[in-house]
């Protein structure tokens, strides 16, 4: 049998919603959704940059692994 998943609870402040309660699981899914649409949100800006490309020596003389 599958747990029953609580509804949201709204706290109210002065009769006006002030925060909401949820079940952990649920905090965390809303906060890998927010996440993967900045992801999204940044892929879309760094495909409207055009693409440089350098020698690999080059890179390899300013790379700091652990930096």
């Amino acid at each position: 049998m599958k747990p029953r998943r609580k509804s949201p609870e709204i706290v109210l402040r002065n009769g006006r919603p002030a925060a909401v309660i949820l079940e952990i699981d649920e905090y965390r899914k809303i906060l890998e959704r927010l996440e993967d649409i900045q992801d999204l949100k940044t892929l879309k800006e760094m495909r409207r940059k055009p693409l440089k490309f350098r020698p690999l020596e080059e890179f390899l003389r300013e790379y700091k692994p652990g930096v």
